[in-house]
């Protein structure tokens, strides 16, 4: 009795084993990817369709990997066209540089001169990084903007040796209730410098290329409580000025898209919209052309927390949700490419996401609470999704058509590829092909004008038909008149 029940233990154990064992090995799929980077998509009703991984985890940096440098948090990345990586520290007030592959390659606190002379400021003091929030590269005048909210500055670089070129601080003609703390920067190609500053309703402050203040960017609209406003329309003065002010929403973050377009994000839930594309009127003018308004997640009770933006220069963005640790992907007319991430223990998941930047296809992915960033690679279907849609905004159909084709044959149910299948057929009026492919992709919109396309042709092809039809018709219908009439005259 004692042999058997101690053999029966034996099979329990084994039985454990093995299911621990195969627990282990499902968090990969068969292609090596890991299913924490499994995503989903909204459909045409609104409802989540899951998806394959459009990215898995190529490398991780952090402080094992950064030459001793002790990383405390990371608060910004950007990337440059040569493939290095800058990560802004806040903590220990340093930019820690990278190169394509995570390797590290330099540590900035202190700023040097380009003759090699410590970098000394108008009190004689040496120039540091204290509280770095913030980093972009200017490629086009070969500079690295840093955005010190401690420092009440931005410091610029040169992008080749990290030399002193100057320090931009609050211009003399600045207006408005904002203080200079910069959080975030950003240059686009006519050198106006975009600065945003945590919690500032006044709009993201722009500077001309020397750093004078030229004016307040940006119209985020807040949303309007009807029974406040019917409250205040009832109010006297005395009154109005006890209540409190509708103030606009602030900027979280700041990019600038390859058009020049300036491109903003917020995680304010006063504001009526959360991702911005602002025109030289500072107007939202984002495209939103999807299943989806772009917010993020649509069917939760909190909304999407949006912290940072990232756009290619073929209009595909990607907005990092900090609420619940997932990137939301967008193609330039709005439709939501992927959607994935979450917060968690396993390795890949986020803590406290806070950046995020492209790297080619791939993206880099920030995380203050690990101290951390994640180098994220596009799988077979990813490259798919995202080849596709630059191929489809540069104009080359054809091209766009195979990976979209490539990236159904990895997911049947990407409604998004569907949808690109029928904007190449569409683009070459072949509208019955276009309207085919519409209807998997649930498009309503584009499947209309592909039928407006489809119409005018049938139309065109059968005229002469139709135009014998209609004589006839019209030969009846005067026949039948003049039948009745004469009816009428022999009956009086």
């Amino acid at each position: 009795m004692k042999k058997k029940t101690k053999l029966n233990f034996f099979a329990c154990a084994m039985s454990i084993a093995l299911g621990c064992i195969s627990i282990s090995t499902t968090a990969y799929a068969s292609d090596g990817t890991s299913y924490v980077y499994d995503g989903y998509i909204y459909d045409a009703d609104r409802n989540v369709v899951d998806s394959p991984a459009a990215f898995s985890l190529e490398r991780v940096i952090d402080t094992d990997n950064s030459g001793g440098i002790a990383i405390q948090g990371i608060d910004d990345v950007c990337t440059s066209s040569d493939g290095r990586i800058f990560l802004s520290d806040k903590k220990s007030g340093r930019i820690n540089v990278y190169d394509s592959e995570g390797s590290f390659l330099q540590s900035i606190k202190a700023i040097w001169t380009k003759e090699g002379t410590i970098q000394l400021d108008d009190d004689g003091n040496q120039v540091t990084l204290k509280s770095p929030e913030g980093c972009y590269v200017h490629e086009k005048t070969n500079e690295l903007y840093i955005a010190d909210s401690e420092a009440g500055c931005v410091v610029v670089l040169n992008l080749d040796d990290y030399t002193f070129l100057r320090k931009i601080t609050k211009p003399s003609n600045m207006t408005g209730s904002t203080d200079f703390k910069p959080s975030k920067v950003a240059v686009d190609e006519a050198d106006r410098i975009f600065v945003v500053v945590q919690s500032s309703y006044e709009g993201i402050i722009e500077l001309a290329s020397d750093g004078s203040f030229i004016g307040y960017y940006g119209v985020n609209v807040p949303k309007v409580n009807l029974i406040d406003y019917f409250w205040k329309s009832l109010a006297t003065d005395e009154q109005k000025a006890q209540m409190s002010k509708t103030l606009a929403p602030a900027f979280n973050n700041v990019a600038i898209d390859g058009e020049g377009f300036v491109m903003a994000v917020t995680y304010d839930s006063a504001a009526t919209d959360m991702v911005f594309r602002l025109n030289s009127k500072g107007e939202n003018v984002i495209r939103e052309e999807g299943n989806t308004y772009i917010k993020g997640d649509i069917k939760t009770e909190d909304s999407s927390q949006f912290v940072d933006i990232a756009v290619t220069d073929y209009g595909v963005y990607a907005v990092l949700d900090q609420r619940r640790g997932r990137v939301f992907i967008y193609d330039f007319d709005g439709e939501q490419l992927i959607a994935f991430g979450s917060l968690g223990n396993l390795k890949g998941e986020f803590k406290t996401p806070t950046g995020i930047s492209w790297l080619g296809q791939k993206l880099v992915i920030t995380d203050s609470t690990l101290g951390c960033a994640y180098i994220l690679a596009p799988t077979a279907f990813g490259k798919a999704m995202l080849s596709g849609s630059e191929e489809y905004y540069n104009g080359r159909w054809d091209e766009a058509l195979v990976y979209f084709e490539e990236a159904v044959k990895y997911n049947s149910n990407y409604e998004v590829g569907y949808t690109g299948i029928g904007k190449n057929y569409l683009m070459k009026d072949e509208y019955e092909k276009a309207m085919y492919y519409f209807n998997l992709g649930g498009s309503r919109k584009y499947y209309s004008k592909a039928f407006y396309g489809y119409r005018g042709l049938w139309l065109k092809a059968h005229f002469k038909i139709i135009a014998v039809i209609f004589v006839i018709l019209v030969g009846l219908l005067i026949w039948s008149e003049i039948k009745y009439n004469r009816a009428g005259k022999a009956k009086a």
